[in-house]
């Protein structure tokens, strides 16, 4: 049953603590408010407690008939978004643990070989917040199963307030509601660890969510939000200016409309400092020094879709696609640089078609441009059908890396790789310079 069991995850926020340690003392790693025996507090909670949101089950061959009962659900849905009550950010507002400090056992999950934490783990477990803060917002106490199927339309922003992870101390994730429209909700999530005695901010994250009808077909609505305090006020304000942002980038976008004049020259610029003086020709290309041509700083890799990956709508979790394609651009800015990068800010991953179960899918990254210690590398996600020979994009990512070092200076051939070296120079822009 939902109702009690999920309000107490709503409530966990306010209950009481103790220490992990023996006899209360708390070791350097080990935040005193990672409450022992109280799993809804728990980072590896948070997909169960969406699996009984939505009906959904652990087991493959019962899953797919849970999604397929779910049908029954479209008579719930409201009619308009004015059918629905108005909800506080504090109704959704969550917080979550990860005890890497505090369970030695589960740090293994999230290790590199370089002990390290692994990122791509942590975007997976941004991505399943951000559903069920979503859930907390549109629940209804009335309903034992929540007709809507809520999923990930954007991460617009992951900025990086610190680049190192430390393995062995226990994370706290805490986010809530801060925007919605008729159909999508913007959640912002924060992550921060435990050392040194207190909390130390890590990374600010905002994911924008879409509401679906139970067949995750057609668009449905979400509860309005109210501002309480001129706090809250100001964060309506900031979901607003982020949704006119994004409807005025993908206005611009390089394939709509042609560049600007700046964008021109640098363009041109580029194809100048590349010509060979000893001849007069525009196809003769010499490379300046330090520079690598965009051609030869790619990195591919392969994906078989299995079931194990699916999410609670029978789709591939989109924490996963994310997983990997992070993994994938960090190899990638890792083997261009000569050095192990470190994340500067992930942002406007677009998820533009859900990846069945059972596809084929194909993720090439590419070096798009480079400035001083910056990599920014995109990742470009495709589902490949064998029988039918087709691609179709499934989703765009864009990520900031940092070296310890300058890195050479990427250099595109064609006027396609002039295109992306555009756009990696835009996405820079966004999340560094400001």
């Amino acid at each position: 049953m939902l109702s009690p069991r999920f309000l107490l995850l709503r409530s966990a926020v306010s209950l009481s603590c103790r220490s992990f340690c023996s006899g209360g003392a708390s070791k350097p790693g080990r935040a005193p408010d990672m409450i022992e025996g109280n799993p809804l507090l728990h980072v590896s909670n948070v997909r169960n407690r969406l699996r009984e949101i939505v009906g959904a089950s652990t087991n493959w061959s019962d899953h797919q008939q849970a999604m397929a009962d779910r049908v029954s659900l479209s008579s719930m849905l409201a009619k308009s978004q004015q059918e629905l009550p108005a909800r506080r950010m504090k109704d959704s507002c969550l917080e979550v643990h990860l005890p890497l400090g505090s369970e030695p056992q589960l740090r293994e999950k999230y290790l590199t070989f370089h002990n390290t934490v692994r990122f791509g783990r942590i975007l997976e477990d941004l991505d399943s917040l951000a559903v069920l803060i979503s859930y907390s917002h549109t629940y209804n106490s009335e309903l034992k199963r929540s007709p809507l199927s809520i999923v990930t339309a954007l991460v617009d922003k992951i900025d990086m307030r610190h680049h190192i992870i430390y393995p062995d101390c226990d994370i706290k994730f805490s986010g809530r509601v801060t925007w919605v429209g008729r159909t999508s909700i913007e959640a912002k999530m924060h992550m921060s660890q435990y050392r040194d005695g207190a909390y130390a901010p890590v990374l600010d994250a905002t994911f924008v969510m879409v509401a679906r009808d139970p067949e995750n077909k057609r668009a449905a609505f979400v509860n309005p939000l109210k501002a309480d305090g001129p706090e809250e006020e100001k964060l309506l304000q900031e979901g607003e200016a982020n949704k006119s942002r994004r409807v005025e980038l993908s206005t611009a976008s390089l394939l709509k409309v042609a560049p600007t004049d700046e964008e021109r020259k640098i363009v041109h610029s580029l194809f100048l400092n590349t010509l060979d003086t000893n001849t007069v020709s525009f196809r003769s290309r010499v490379l300046p020094p330090n520079s690598v041509w965009m051609e030869d700083a790619k990195l591919k890799g392969l994906e078989i879709c299995h079931p194990q990956e699916r999410n609670i709508f029978n789709r591939i979790f989109g924490g996963f696609l994310m997983r990997k394609a992070y993994e994938l651009g960090w190899a990638n800015a890792c083997s261009y640089g000569g050095c192990r990068p470190n994340l500067v800010a992930v942002d406007d991953i677009l998820f533009q078609k859900p990846v069945e179960i059972g596809s084929l899918l194909l993720l090439s990254s590419q070096v798009c441009y480079t400035q001083g210690k910056y990599i920014q590398v995109r990742v470009h996600s495709e589902v490949f059908d064998p029988l039918t020979r087709q691609h179709n994009t499934t989703n765009v990512f864009h990520y900031t890396f940092i070296s310890d070092r300058d890195v050479p200076s990427i250099v595109p051939k064609t006027y396609g790789e002039s295109m992306l070296y555009l756009d990696g120079k835009r996405h820079f822009n966004q999340t560094v310079e400001p």
